[in-house]
Formats: structure tokens, C-alpha cells, sequence
């Protein structure tokens, strides 16, 4: 963090696009365009996250027994909780230890539910949201962890991992809206160790037959359909390609801005960039590990040179991620504004919790080159469903993330 910076923006600050040049040195190269062409900032004081108990005693139980691969690639003797709760940046590996970090945060850890929440697609334009490009619904994006449990039986590990190698399992389906693409969605399985690819299988609108998908098309938002969507499966949550088919580098660490304690929930459309953001959301210091993602060659072809991950020290989730074309410039921002409480929202009647927990509000992909943006709302702004977040619950059943279910789901 330079000194000018650091001198300059302090609680209290609110930045936008006249005072941008303020918080430059602060912020990801994609986040610094989104304040540019109009997002705003409210700068407050750093407050502390505390990490779910479960999953904190997990990691205090069997952290020390894990270790890398003799390839460093992959994990050995994981059970629960945090990987590596020690980073010393001065190890060839810290890297992936990092990104392994991220994989089994403290954010979830055995399944969640986000229910029927909406987002929609715009460009980037000075001022209030003139139109849209999409609108879009979902009506569930669920997903349950086969390793690394700590609130819900089975713990810690589902005894189906042993017989299908699958760490986690992933669902996004049905899309309720645009018409043109309602009905469809697609389900993910990701298997331990470096030798298997992930297993995807998307339905269409309309339609009754699945198609599997090359793991390549997971970097690109044309997994998501026709419609217009800015949004690819590999970011959705932060980094989820696939762990061992990327090199990681450490590049350094850095105290920088993100949103941990948003205040709005349901999130507020920015007013002063085309609503291709929320805004002004409460933005404090955060101390940031900074890791380059880079694919193996001939083991995946995605459409992203490299991708630079933004990695919360303390809560272990990425508030945003950078990525670049094949011809090295920037290409997607992908920001998420995070909050710490015990519920998704004041009112919740069911999703609340005995201890504060993360909840991403409010999430937004960004193509920089064109300045497409595809917002998404947690919970939605025009759906019913108000809590929205469903964490740790033991609400999610596996037979949601077969082929089976995602076809009997589709919608006629």
C-alpha cells in the first residue's frame, strides 16, 4: 500500500469518480474501472470477522496433518476446517496453499441454498439505469459439500465420498426468466486429485435432453445460455475452476478496500453508473493476499490468460477477482459485496443462526472491454423470496444434482 494512499482515504471518505485517483492504489484494476465509470464508495472502519465455531475447532482439530502432494497440486490428509491456517509468504507453494484455503472456507461448509433471487444486464453509463439488456430469475443455486463438514450430518466427511470421489456437487436450475432461455440449467461435480476433469451436464430451454459440457466453456458466459449474461460458471462464487489444472503464484499481500459489512440487504441498484453495481455500499481496509491463477498448458483451454485472485486474509473469500484476455489486457472484474451478521436479513424467520456468519448480498460480473455487466441480487429485488440465503441447514438433498432431477425440473 503506498504512503500517498494510505494518507489520503480514511473513514468517513466517500469516493466516486472525481475522487477515484484516491483509492487506485487500493483496489484491483477491474474495481478501479468500476469507480471510474461511476460506482461509489463509502469508506468505514475495519471491523473483525470471526470465523463459524464449527468450523474453527475443525481447524484447530486437523490442520496439522495436511499437506501437499509430493506434485503440489493436491491435498493430503484433509478432513475439515481450514488446509493451511499458516501462510509464510516466502514458500514456493504459498500459493496454492492459499487457493486450497479458498476452496474449503469458513463462508460454507457443508451446503446452502440461495433461493429464487433475480440480477440483471446492463452497460456501464454515467448516471441512473436508463434500461435493461436482461432480466434474469433463478430458482435455486445449491450446492453440498462431500468433504470438509462441520454443522450438518454427515460429519465431516459423507460417506458417498468413498465410493464416488466427488468433493462437491453443484446445481443451478431452472432459470424462471428470460423466456428465451426459462427451463434451463445445469448441474457440476468435482472429484478429488489431479487426474479428473469435472463432470457438467447443462438442459436448454425447452427442452428434454441433456448435453455434457467441455470444461473448457466453464470460463465463458455462453455456458449460461443465449441470453445476455456476463456471468461464467468458473466465477460464480469466487475461483471455482477446477484446483490442480491451474499454476498459482503469490504475488503479494496488501492492505486494500472490499465490502465485508455491507449495510443493505436487499442491495441497493447503483444510481451513478447505469445500475451496473450496487452503490454506495460501506467499503473498509482489508488485508488482502494477492495470487496469480494460471492454466496448465494442454490441461484445460479457458477463455482467461490468467486470472488474479484478491483473497481476504481473515474471511477467506476473494471480494473480487481480475481477469485477462489471451492477449494479456483486462478483461472481466467479478465484485462481491459480503455481510457479516447471524441472518440474510433483519427479518429472517428461518435462516438464523447462533453465531454471525458471511452472506454475499449482492455479486457483479463485468466485461471491461465492452462494458457489459450482469448484476445479481441476493436476495433478488422482484421475487417473493426474501431470506434467500440458506446455509449449513442440511436443507439440501443430493439427488437435486442428477441428470434425472435436472429434467424433471425443466419447465414446459
Amino acid at each position: 500500500m503506498s504512503p500517498r494512499s494510505s494518507a489520503e482515504v480514511k473513514p468517513g471518505d466517500f469516493i466516486n469518480a472525481d475522487n477515484a485517483t484516491k483509492v487506485q492504489d487500493l483496489l484491483s484494476p477491474g474495481v478501479y474501472y468500476k469507480v471510474v465509470n461511476g460506482m461509489s464508495m463509502k469508506i468505514v472502519p475495519t471491523e473483525r470477522v470471526d470465523w463459524p465455531p464449527p468450523y474453527k475447532d475443525a481447524t484447530e482439530k486437523y490442520s496439522g496433518q495436511v499437506r501437499l502432494t509430493d506434485d503440489h497440486r493436491s491435498l493430503v490428509g484433509y478432513v475439515a476446517g481450514q488446509p493451511f491456517p499458516l501462510i509464510d509468504p516466502n514458500d514456493p507453494y504459498a500459493g496454492t496453499k492459499i487457493v486450497w484455503n479458498l476452496v474449503y472456507k469458513p463462508f460454507y461448509s457443508d451446503d446452502y441454498d440461495l433461493r429464487f433471487y433475480d440480477g440483471d444486464t446492463e452497460y456501464t453509463a454515467k448516471g441512473p439505469q436508463k434500461g435493461q439488456v436482461a432480466y434474469f430469475q433463478i430458482g435455486h443455486y445449491m450446492g453440498y459439500d462431500l468433504v470438509g463438514r462441520t454443522e450438518v450430518e454427515p460429519m465431516p466427511i459423507d460417506p458417498d465420498f468413498k465410493m464416488t470421489n466427488r468433493l462437491w456437487i453443484f446445481g443451478l436450475y431452472p432459470v424462471l426468466a428470460p423466456m428465451e432461455i426459462r427451463g434451463a440449467g445445469f448441474i457440476r461435480w468435482r472429484y478429488a486429485g489431479a487426474t479428473r476433469a469435472d463432470d457438467t451436464w447443462s438442459i436448454g430451454a425447452g427442452s428434454r435432453r441433456v448435453r455434457r459440457l467441455d470444461e473448457s466453456i466453464l470460463s465463458s458466459s455462453a455456458a449460461s445460455g443465449t441470453a445476455a449474461f456476463s456471468w461464467d460458471p468458473d466465477h460464480y462464487s469466487g475461483f471455482n475452476a477446477k484446483t490442480e489444472e491451474y499454476d498459482y503464484k503469490m504475488l503479494g499481500e496488501k492492505n486494500m478496500l472490499a465490502t465485508v459489512h455491507a449495510e443493505h440487504s436487499p442491495e441497493v441498484r447503483c444510481a451513478t453508473d447505469g445500475g451496473a453495481s450496487v452503490c454506495p455500499e460501506a467499503w473498509e481496509m482489508r488485508h488482502m493476499y494477492i495470487v496469480e491463477a494460471k492454466p496448465r498448458p494442454r490441461i484445460v483451454h479457458p477463455i482467461d490468460s490468467r486470472t488474479v485472485l484478491y483473497e481476504d486474509s481473515e474471511i477467506w473469500f476473494n471480494p473480487y477477482i481480475d481477469t485477462y484476455d489471451q492477449s494479456g489486457r483486462l478483461f472481466r472484474t467479478h465484485i462481491y459485496w459480503v455481510a457479516y451478521r447471524d441472518r440474510p436479513v433483519p427479518d429472517a424467520r428461518v435462516a438464523i443462526y447462533p453465531f454471525r456468519r458471511l452472506f454475499v448480498v449482492a455479486a457483479v460480473s463485468t466485461d471491461v472491454q465492452s462494458g457489459q455487466a450482469t448484476v445479481a441480487y441476493l436476495p433478488g429485488m422482484e421475487t417473493p423470496e426474501r431470506e434467500c440465503w440458506y446455509i449449513n441447514m442440511g436443507a439440501v438433498d443430493k439427488s437435486f444434482f442428477t441428470t434425472d432431477a435436472l429434467v424433471r425440473s425443466a419447465i414446459r
